[in-house]
């Protein structure tokens, strides 16, 4: 599914947020809440250790205005304690697509799901299953798009 998103063949709320030359940013299609962004490489790369040089060098310095852009995009809203950013490549136990999950954690989020945090969080929201509206992911895009376009 990460690569039929960034080729455009799977629906995806919000479109690109951001493309570099070997990366793409988009928000989450899963219940991990509006304003989760996903960064990716562009290429099929499993592992951190399969990046390129050139991927390599460009990751450190996108996830962090990445992170700056969630983190300002949501503060405010529900109290954006943290900004999350974690690795994920596993799909039904398989090694998928590497992405990197950027997610403000919202104190609204964590009352609601009994005080998790953390990994804890990700997993009561993914045992909730609760989809973000589509609208306010199409609004928060545009507000994270505008400040990473500068």
């Amino acid at each position: 599914m990460a690569c039929g998103l960034a080729a455009g063949t799977v629906p995806l709320p919000g479109g690109t947020v951001l493309r570099t030359a070997h990366w793409t940013v988009e928000h989450c299609v899963g219940p991990l809440g509006v304003g989760t962004l996903l960064v990716k490489p562009l290429r099929h790369v499993t592992g951190v250790d399969g990046l390129s040089p050139d991927e390599a060098a460009e990751m450190g310095p996108l996830l962090t205005r990445v992170s700056a852009a969630v983190r300002a995009c949501a503060e405010g809203v529900d109290g954006c304690e943290q900004v999350y950013v974690c690795l994920w490549s596993h799909a039904g136990r398989e090694p998928g697509h590497l992405h990197f999950v950027v997610q403000p954690a919202r104190t609204s989020d964590i009352d609601r799901h009994g005080g998790a945090y953390g990994p804890a969080l990700q997993a009561a929201m993914f045992r909730a299953g609760e989809q973000p509206d589509p609208a306010a992911v199409e609004a928060f895009c545009r507000r994270a798009r505008a400040l990473l376009r500068d």
